[in-house]
């Protein structure tokens, strides 16, 4: 008799479902790798939204000629005049238009209303291509008009439909155009996967966001995601997510800040991988510092990335000139790659991506963003509204890749000792505050170091001034009361070295 035992049966690692390439940037990151293969997906939105688009991404991206690609057109524009259109985007290969890619047309029989009909000619032009991939497109307006709109004879059709989709290892997309999706809808519970498309206009703005709603076998990124049609078709930057940033500990190295003094200042210099914020009002030289803190990266052979967004790099470079600060030869060497981001309807993800691309490129190792306040500005209506959470994941996930960073904001508030003019001054490691103040008559420059994480760094108002040759720091004015005031007063102390924190 053979032994029963009691023990579950041991189980290896279960096989892992392929994955297909989007031939999206950045979906591929929301889905985790790619869309699950031989799955059946629904890709719906209102009109405009870019679902044609995408999908005819897809199937461009997985058509060849042994598993062709099929789109199917149901009430919808003729073949002839969406490729007309889709031919516009660079993913379009019109080599592969009837060989690994074929459409068909289905209106008349749609037109008919009889879903029966409609499903046999799909079966049929199944069995004579054998495509790997296969797209409806636009199942809804075939469904709506169909059976006087039954709702059971839909949820047949739809289940029957994926059920031969799925059992000729064929990998689908279904499009609908939908304004909102609702519980309810019989297609939620037949697809694999959804992923819903959006646009909304706020003020002059108009945003598009790509949101995965359901994806089985994927562990995919959640939220909405910022979506842009460009002439390489849709382009989605994911959300990032705030990475566990560098150990503090394990920091030992410190960048130098260019400009003597100040160094010392910050106990030898701004700590690698830190986030470093300048705040002062307009004429305090804030740029001016950041373009000594990149030239200082140069001199000692590191790569830098800048992202400005007030002025154009070539009068950005001239000024730079001006000041005494020569970066062209860097820039034509790819040593400074600088990022001139302009759009009204910018968002930070798509800001995120173009800076992370370009420290990827030519291993920056610095960065600078000059100013958040125009960064805010370009930003479109939607994404000022959490600004904060934003500006967060951006530089969590930059200094988490070990750059360090260095950014500007312009503060208008001059009777008190305002940190950053957008209260985000938890955000960041360092925060070096410049302003004006009125000593004997005179209007000058004053900063001090208001926070400095794991470091010791001088607590005193020091004076500068921005001269031919660049930032130079004077003495301290710890003679003075009320500094912050922008009225100090002079006090009797005796002399003794800064104090420290």
């Amino acid at each position: 008799m053979t032994k029963r035992s009691d023990q579950p049966p041991v189980r290896g690692d279960p096989p892992k479902i392929p994955l297909l390439d989007t031939g999206v940037a950045g979906l591929n990151t929301i889905l985790n790798g790619g869309l699950p293969a031989l799955s059946c997906n629904l890709i719906a939105g209102g009109p405009g939204s870019g679902k044609t688009t995408l999908s005819m991404q897809f199937l461009f991206a997985n058509a060849t000629r042994a598993r062709p690609g099929l789109f199917i057109t149901l009430l919808g524009e003729p073949s002839l005049k969406m490729m007309r259109y889709q031919q516009q985007y660079g993913f379009f290969a019109a080599p592969k238009v009837g060989h690994a890619v074929h459409f068909l047309n289905l209106t008349s029989e749609a037109l008919a209303g009889d879903l029966d009909v409609v499903l046999q000619s799909i079966e049929a032009a199944i069995a004579r291509l054998h495509p790997g991939v296969v797209v409806v497109d636009s199942f809804r307006s075939l469904v709506r008009g169909a059976d006087g709109g039954n709702e059971d004879g839909v949820q047949r059709f739809m289940q029957r439909l994926a059920l031969r989709l799925t059992t000729a290892d064929i990998t689908s997309l279904l499009i609908g155009e939908y304004e909102q999706m609702h519980t309810t809808n019989p297609v939620l519970t037949v697809v694999d996967g959804i992923i819903w498309l959006t646009q909304a206009i706020d003020r002059n703005s108009v945003v598009r966001k790509l949101q995965v709603l359901k994806a089985r076998g994927v562990a995919h990124l959640p939220g909405l995601h910022t979506m842009k049609l460009t002439s390489d078709g849709v382009v989605v930057y994911p959300r990032a997510l705030p990475l566990p940033t560098h150990t503090r500990a394990a920091v030992a190295t410190r960048l130098g800040t260019g400009i003597p003094g100040l160094d010392a200042l910050m106990g030898g210099g701004i700590p690698a991988g830190d986030s470093l914020v300048l705040a002062g009002p307009t004429g305090s030289g804030k740029t001016t510092f950041a373009l000594q803190f990149v030239a200082e990266g140069l001199r000692v052979g590191e790569a830098a990335v800048m992202a400005v967004f007030e002025e154009h790099p070539e009068i950005y470079l001239a000024r730079a000139t001006a000041m005494g600060v020569h970066l062209h030869a860097a820039v034509a060497a790819n040593r400074l790659r600088i990022i001139y981001l302009r759009p009204l309807d910018l968002s930070v993800d798509e800001t995120l991506e173009a800076i992370r691309e370009a420290v990827g490129q030519i291993g920056a190792t610095r960065v600078v963003i000059d100013s958040i306040s125009g960064f805010e500005m370009a930003l479109a209506p939607t994404f000022r509204e959490d600004f904060r959470e934003s500006l967060y994941r951006l530089i969590g996930t930059l200094t988490a890749i070990g750059v360090t960073m260095y950014s500007t904001v312009e503060v208008a508030e001059q009777q008190r000792l305002q940190l950053t003019g957008h209260s985000v001054s938890f955000l960041t490691d360092m925060i070096v505050s410049q302003r004006f103040v009125e000593i004997e008559g005179e209007l000058r420059k004053a900063l001090v170091i208001v926070k400095m994480r794991g470091s010791n760094h001088s607590r005193e108002f020091w004076s500068y001034e921005s001269t031919a040759s660049g930032i130079v720091i004077g003495n301290t004015l710890r003679e003075y009361d009320r500094v912050v005031t922008g009225l100090p007063r002079r006090q009797r102390r005796s002399a003794g070295p800064a104090r420290q924190a």
